[in-house]
């Protein structure tokens, strides 16, 4: 197998400034931090998100993973937890992410596209026009109870390497991603990040130092000395 040389990774489901520290010291390019979800690890109160988004340091993103689908609620929410992204995890409707772009200047649109079967390369294709970032994971919104991540399972990668190869913006993949297998989900899809939760928690789901650093260095990727603490809030530049 390939070895992949410096893939980026965004680490998910931080809950707390600690968290985020051990994350960005392995090298993690970016941070989810997970409001009210209907099911799934890693939910933070609000009020936590932004605390913890305020103290990240310039270079560093950070995703507000959000369910909302309508553009005043996910404005209003944004606004409170002042993230550098966005992760949209649910579908919106038609003309959703023009609003939150004209609402949020500066602010990157990501979107979630769960691989559930074939029927997500269109989906990917529909949106990847309106958006900085799709992102790839395994949950089913259409269950009664929606699953929209968080899932701990991996989805068929043959289906988001398609979507990759067929969408013009950066590809992150989620789903099921620890440091056993996170060359093999690079050699297999080529994304522009991997984006993984549970695969580097220990049993009580605390981010686990060891299973960090064996994902990064199985990305190429050096730690960082250590991370250093801000109260300044990055505003990325608009890919569009």
């Amino acid at each position: 197998m390939k070895v992949p040389t410096h893939t980026r990774f965004k680490v998910c489901c931080i809950s707390s400034s600690r968290e985020a520290d051990l994350a960005i010291e392995a090298g993690a390019c970016a941070l989810g931090l997970v409001s009210h979800m209907p099911s799934g690890p890693g939910v933070i109160p609000d009020d936590r998100i932004a605390e913890i988004a305020a103290r990240v340091p310039p270079g560093i993103d950070t995703f507000l993973l959000t369910s909302l689908q309508e553009p005043e609620s996910i404005v209003e929410q944004h606004r409170s937890a002042r993230t550098s992204a966005l992760q949209l995890v649910d579908r919106l409707p038609r003309g959703s992410h023009a609003e939150l772009r004209s609402a949020l200047p500066g602010v990157r649109l990501v979107q979630v596209i769960h691989v559930v079967d074939e029927g997500a390369i269109a989906e990917a294709e529909q949106v990847a026009d309106v958006v900085n970032a799709i992102l790839l994971d395994s949950g089913n919104p259409a269950l009664e109870t929606k699953e929209l991540g968080g899932t701990g399972r991996r989805h068929d990668w043959a289906v988001s390497a398609r979507i990759r190869e067929r969408v013009d913006v950066p590809v992150f993949l989620a789903g099921g991603l620890n440091p056993d297998n996170a060359a093999e989900a690079v050699e297999a899809v080529g994304p522009f990040a991997l984006d993984a939760c549970s695969g580097l928690r220990d049993d009580d789901f605390a981010l686990d130092r060891d299973k960090l650093t064996r994902f990064a260095a199985a990305l190429g990727r050096m730690p960082r000395r250590r991370a250093m603490r801000s109260t300044s809030r990055r505003v990325p530049s608009r890919r569009r």
